[in-house]
């Protein structure tokens, strides 16, 4: 066992280089091409019931992604993008050129945890349906104070072709994340000072083309204001490299189809995170989410000095695909190709897929 202490603080600049990368898709064995498909709903293999799920279609052509709810995901499954394979083993995929939700250009089949169930007369983001830190001036009135997410996964493919391949989300997948929700409220009440629902994880695993192994990380979001400059990603590495680091990871990074498994337990103010796989070392990590103290013990200065005190929080996981189809200035416009018809998105590699053994969510534990 281990504890990480290293990090890659990336301030990204405009004037990326542009190039086309035309691998084939990454592997004959990948386990998309060969598993059988159940009948079966996920489901009846895992405990969703409370979980929604958005995926990367519009069915009902009201020009907005599709979502199946807690009550309807009981009995649910989509033969491409969510199912149960031949070993009763949940899959997430998505092509990388689909329907978005609002205000973001990247595809996902991803669950929401719903703390509420099937109450509806909780709103979604309601305190009852989400949870806070310790520190929450409000704590009380939450679901619950913290709260733990254990997976078992592997990703079996990660999309090959990006116009803009030295962009940091080229080639990967976030496939379990923390998301934070801004209380207008309180943010008004404190004078900008509680934060601003950005993600305090997202655990990603990447890889190029050309590499037979990628890398496993998970990057903090600095709790700032979209357009305050300093509002960036830090990055730090599980197995392999960090976001911004091309380097080939060898015989340190995870294969496609190489199991792993993470823990992401908040309880209090802090954030334990553990990162394990057969064969390799436990990776620990702690942050405090109440303050800018980073996971190396050092203070922030350019983070919120409330870290993500006021914020409203909810478990993801899934395939949330990092290869946006977009083409512009922005840091998360990687150009990937993509045509719209899963068929032929699929026959060219333009997509992600990620399979899980395990995934419970409960309330957090002590250290």
């Amino acid at each position: 066992m281990r504890f990480k202490n290293t990090f890659a603080l990336t301030v990204i600049s405009s004037g990326l280089l542009a190039c086309t990368s035309t691998q084939p898709p990454q592997s004959s064995s990948d386990s998309n091409n060969s598993q059988a498909v159940s009948s079966s709903a996920p489901a009846t293999q895992f405990d969703l019931s409370q979980w929604k799920i958005t995926l990367p279609l519009d069915d009902n052509n009201d020009g907005k992604i599709d979502e199946v709810t807690v009550k309807d995901i009981q009995t649910y499954s989509h033969p491409n993008f969510f199912y149960l394979d031949d070993n009763d083993h949940m899959v997430f995929a998505t092509p990388n050129k689909a329907t978005t939700t609002a205000n973001s250009s990247n595809t996902r089949s991803e669950l929401r945890y719903m703390l509420r169930g099937d109450n509806k007369s909780l709103k979604t983001k309601s305190f009852g349906n989400n949870f806070s830190v310790a520190k929450h001036t409000l704590a009380k009135h939450f679901a619950q104070v913290g709260g733990k997410m254990e997976a078992t996964l592997k990703v079996d493919h990660v999309a090959v072709n990006a116009q803009n391949p030295n962009k940091p989300p080229a080639f990967s997948v976030v496939v379990g994340q923390i998301h934070a929700g801004k209380d207008k409220n309180l943010l008004a009440k404190t004078k900008n000072k509680f934060g601003w629902g950005n993600e305090p994880i997202k655990i990603y695993y990447k890889k190029w083309p050309n590499h037979k192994t990628g890398s496993v990380f998970w990057n903090y979001e600095r709790n700032l204001a979209k357009k305050d400059p300093n509002r960036t990603d830090i990055s730090y590495p599980v197995w392999g490299n960090a976001w911004t680091d091309p380097a080939d990871p060898g015989v340190s990074g995870i294969e496609l189809g190489e199991e792993f498994s993470y823990v992401i337990n908040v309880h209090g103010n802090i954030m334990y995170l553990e990162f394990s796989s057969p064969g390799k070392e436990m990776v620990k990590f702690n942050i405090d989410l109440s303050n800018n103290i980073d996971a190396n013990g050092k203070v922030d200065v350019l983070d919120n000095p409330f870290g993500y005190t006021l914020d409203w929080n909810y478990f993801k996981a899934g395939a949330y695909n990092q290869c946006s189809t977009k083409s512009a200035k922005g840091l998360w416009y990687a150009g990937c190709a993509g045509t719209g018809d899963w068929p032929t998105d699929k026959a060219n590699g333009d997509y992600t897929q990620v399979t899980f053994s395990k995934l419970v969510v409960g309330e957090s534990t002590a250290p």
